[in-house]
């Protein structure tokens, strides 16, 4: 009474106490009461208490909810019969409401109902037992009708912790009962109050793979009721679920299982056509359109491949959701979309055709279905360009709202795509150019709001770029000889700017593009004055344009230079932020890759001398200014550098600036050596230097990596690490190199394990655990021969076992990637030669890893990284075969009984055994998901299993090789 007591007070305080503190802390106390086994007794006291107000009913159905879907293992089994009388007795209590109540015990009887087989509810099941009270309780029937609702909803609800091979036989066992349950829902037809119910009660049970033919249903009065109520204005809702969900059941599986399903199929279709007039009737509620535009739909996925065939019946179909998409409201309209991608998929796919024979056949099917769509798709492409409209009060609009505009006008350029699929990109093209042309005919006539049709017909036109040939010659160059003419409004320039550069292949290839160029390029430098936008496209724009036609741009560069050094230096009206000014940076090194060497040397140097001047001037102003600088005033230089070095394909060339630049950078790496964010943009620098150059760096590299040794054991900064990745992918091979990187790997990893001596040191440093294990992968791959007899390699297998359970998800992927590829080495090429040296590591640690990667599939880790931590265990044991499994069988043995049956732990252990003669690690997945699940299927059970194999008190000591 005390805790009942305790409760109603908490939840008094929970919902009207005015002090937020009282009210958390109210919550806290609530949640944590949810957990214990008082739970229990309190909140079935507390629903059988007649005094009980509403909010502790809620509070309390919700709890005992929860319970039996997360705790009932928790109670003795002898349990069962009371709690069953107990949720049976507050079902019928109130079966007239409240309706939350009522549900939510429902759902725990359905719960109850996962947990217990068929034979403990007497007479074979939940569903003859709730046929039972039915009969004898007439009275309660609403009430369990909404149980018999939530029963086949259960199967698929993984809040239950029940086992998955329980979850499996309750499926079957309801699969088997839905005879039981359909006959229910018809003697329930009869009572006119509870047809809504009862057929949404149906449309749950069709979500179940049932197997019922069609013939069967076709005819069935379940079926019958909910066709015949399409129309009705009450149970439309509910008829039009059921009908949905026969859909999809007719259309699962193989065509043989289709043709099936036929009888009921040739019912269906009929009667859902018949409502094809109510999407245009203008007297006829949204919502009710909504759903009959659901079912069109519907019809539209399921059947797609039947349709497919062009056949007079389907092309029935297609015109209505020609219908749907027309609608004026887009979240209708939509509805559509899935479909007409779905169909382009069939339509021109080689593969959809293969049954039609040898090649000749095959093709003269595909076009012959082709041709079937193309009027369709024709008409697909007027009805939905005009919805990527500007809306008039636009600059009004919420964030929210904008937002979604934006997402209207991708899915619009989607369905385009599709139709530039089937219809081919030039035919859609003169469709759009059309609309482009009664748009630009507007422009001049004095409206407010001219420009916006014009913008709307040039998105699509740029939507569709990819799909139009570069030889086109009738549409193209009228639409470039237009877009001069078009006012500069900052949202039609900004789209004007992003189609130039969304056709700059087309300008490549077309005859007279060298001389269109000069005319796009001043719209482009009007485009980086005008507006922040409409400068970020013309930025893109003019990097997409320098890189399709760089051998055209190359006697240009002094006009390119031009633009580069208004839009890097900031000077003059150019808008362009530093992030749109790397496109620039970008464009030019495209073009100067053409050069030849020579004078691709010369313009490079052009290319660094704005860049470098104001790096120059801050090292020059002094060690006390440079440091006191924001990380973005250098950062903003340094990343342009990264630009020029990765794209600027001259090996020679970019070694010589680096070698230049290197007093600059060392002294930015001296004096920002503290500064992650100004180390993390200058390693990317010197990265794509080293990935450019090669071997062409010289003296340069050495300095380098002597710079980031050193530092790395002041600052530890990680990018440092990840710089060396660079190096050792590059130079890993060379043996003139050897004990130079012999030397980096030692100091970076010797110190790195010195860091990371303990999982909370992991937990505080994951980007330097993270790039460590990147970088000791790297070796394994580039360098074995320096890495695999090192000293460093037992010292990191150590860290490695003491890092997997960290929860930061790149560093326990790194780490697991580590681990799978010491395991996998035998796939390179000279592998072999490394096992003697990675089983003397290995084998006096590998029960311990064992044990580690057990319990991180258990529950250590989250579920989430389940399919790595898989992968890593499976690696082990095909590397380590019987071993492997006797140090498994070590590990699983320390799970009590309580927690994984034998019946489960000798499935997980097949499952490795295989993996240990030679299965396919692919089809081995499932049993060890499985046992993850079982370990993590609540909080109790998680404890018992982490507490048993207490990963983290296995690598507190390193292990003697």
């Amino acid at each position: 009474m005390e805790l009942q007591n305790t409760v109603k007070e908490a939840l008094n305080a929970l919902y009207h106490h005015p002090d937020d503190t009282v009210r958390m802390q109210a919550d806290r106390w609530l949640q944590d009461f949810q957990r214990t086994l008082d739970a229990w007794q309190v909140a079935d006291n507390l629903l059988h208490d007649a005094s009980s107000n509403l909010e502790t009913l809620i509070f309390c159905s919700q709890t005992l909810r929860t319970k039996v879907q997360r705790d009932f293992e928790e109670l003795p089994s002898e349990a069962f019969g009371p709690l069953r009388v107990s949720l049976n007795t507050l079902l019928k209590k109130f079966h007239k409401g409240p309706p939350k109540v009522r549900t939510q015990i429902s759902i725990a009887v359905a719960a109850l109902a996962v947990y217990v087989p068929a034979e403990d509810w007497g007479d074979s099941g939940i569903v003859n037992w709730l046929r039972d009270e039915m009969n004898s309780h007439p009275e309660y029937i609403p009430g369990f009708l909404e149980l018999l609702t939530v029963l086949p909803e259960e199967v698929y609800n993984y809040k239950i912790a029940a086992r998955p091979e329980r979850r499996r036989q309750f499926e079957k066992e309801l699969i088997s009962q839905m005879e039981v349950a359909l006959s229910i829902l018809t003697a329930c037809l009869s009572i006119n109050e509870l047809k809504e119910q009862v057929l949404e009660a149906f449309a749950s049970w069709l979500r179940l793979k049932h197997g019922i033919p069609g013939s069967v249903l076709a005819s069935h009065p379940l079926v019958l009721t909910a066709l015949s109520s399409l129309n009705s204005e009450f149970l439309s809702e509910a008829a039009v679920n059921v009908i949905s969900e026969l859909i999809h059941y007719t259309a699962a599986g193989s065509a043989s299982d289709v043709a099936l399903q036929m009888p009921l199929i040739q019912i269906i279709v009929p009667q859902v056509m018949s409502l094809k007039a109510h999407l245009k009737d203008s007297s006829k509620d949204e919502e009710d359109v909504k759903a009959i535009a659901r079912l069109f739909a519907d019809m539209g996925d399921s059947y797609v491949e039947l349709i497919a065939t062009g056949s007079d019946e389907s092309m029935l179909i297609v015109n209505a959701l020609l219908e749907v998409a027309s609608h004026p409201e887009y979240y209708i309209a939509s509805m559509s979309f899935n479909f007409w991608h779905s169909l382009q998929v069939i339509l021109t796919k080689r593969d959809s055709h293969l049954p039609f024979g040898d090649e000749a056949s095959i093709e003269a099917e595909r076009k012959r279905r082709q041709d079937a769509f193309i009027h369709s798709y024709e008409s697909l492409v007027s009805l939905v360009s005009f919805r990527v409209q500007y809306p008039q009060d636009y600059l009004n609009l919420s964030h929210e709202d904008r937002r979604e505009f934006k997402q209207t006008r991708y899915a619009v350029a989607d369905v385009l795509i599709d139709a530039a699929s089937v219809l081919g990109g030039d035919a859609t093209l003169q469709i759009l150019y059309k609309k482009l042309v009664e748009a630009v005919s507007c422009c001049g006539n004095g409206e407010k709001n001219e420009w916006r049709p014009a913008e709307a017909a040039l998105f699509c036109i740029r939507a569709i770029s990819n799909y139009v040939s570069i030889v086109e010659a009738e549409v193209m160059p009228q639409v470039m000889s237009l877009l001069p003419k078009l006012p500069q409004q900052p949202q039609l320039l900004q789209t004007v700017c992003l189609t130039i550069g969304a056709y700059s292949k087309w300008l490549d290839s077309a005859s007279n593009g060298l001389s269109m160029l000069a005319s796009l390029i001043d719209i482009l430098m009007s485009g980086m004055g005008t507006s922040e936008e409409s400068a970020a496209a013309a930025a893109l724009a003019f990097k997409h344009i320098c890189d399709d036609c760089r051998r055209k741009l190359c006697g240009y560069l002094d006009g390119l230079f031009h633009i580069y050094h208004r839009a890097v230096s900031g000077e003059g009206s150019f808008k362009v932020s530093a992030e749109d000014s790397l496109h620039l940076v970008e464009a030019l090194s495209m073009v100067i890759t053409e050069l030849p060497p020579e004078n691709a040397k010369r313009a490079l140097e052009a290319l660094c001398l704005p860049v470098v001047t104001p790096l120059q001037e801050a090292v020059s102003q002094g060690p006390e200014i440079l440091n006191k600088k924001t990380a973005r005033e250098l950062t903003v230089h340094i990343d342009r550098f990264a630009y020029i070095f990765r794209y600027v394909k001259h090996p020679e060339a970019v070694a010589d600036a680096i070698q230049r630049l290197w007093p600059i950078f060392k002294a930015i790496f001296d004096l920002r050596a503290w500064d992650i964010r100004t180390m993390e943009s200058l390693c990317r620098a010197c990265k794509y230097a080293v990935r450019t150059s090669g071997r062409f760096m010289g003296m340069t590299i050495g300095a380098m990596l002597e710079e980031i040794q050193g530092l790395y054991k002041q600052y530890h900064q990680p990018c440092f690490l990840y710089l060396s990745s660079e190096v050792i992918k590059i130079f890993g091979s060379d043996s003139s190199c050897a004990t130079y990187l012999k030397n980096l790997i030692e100091s970076l990893f010797l110190h790195t394990t010195s860091l990371l001596t303990n999982i909370q040191e992991f937990t505080t440093r994951p980007d330097i655990a993270d790039d460590c294990f990147l970088l000791a992968s790297r070796c394994i791959r580039y360098c074995p021969q320096l890495f695999m007899p090192s000293e460093v390699f037992p010292s990191l297998v150590d860290c490695s076992m003491i890092g997997i359970t960290v929860q930061h998800r790149e560093a326990s992927n790194s780490i697991l990637t580590f681990l799978s590829d010491i395991f996998d080495i035998t796939n390179s090429s000279k592998g072999e030669q490394y096992i003697p040296i990675r089983n003397s590591v290995v084998i006096p640690r590998g029960a311990s890893i064992t044990r580690i990667l057990i319990a991180s599939l258990t529950g250590a880790l989250p579920s989430s990284r389940l399919e790595m931590v898989t992968y890593t265990l499976l690696s082990l044991t095909r590397a380590y075969g019987a071993l492997a499994v006797v140090w498994a069988k070590e590990s699983v043995s320390l799970i009590p009984l309580t927690a994984v049956t034998e019946v489960e732990l000798s499935r997980f252990l097949k499952a490795l055994s295989d993996a240990a003669s030679g299965f396919d690690i692919n089809s081995l997945t499932l049993p060890i998901e499985e046992m993850s699940e079982v370990c993590r299927r609540n909080r109790t059970v998680q404890e018992i299993v982490q507490g048993a194999l207490r990963p983290l008190e296995l690598n507190l000591s390193p292990v003697s090789s």
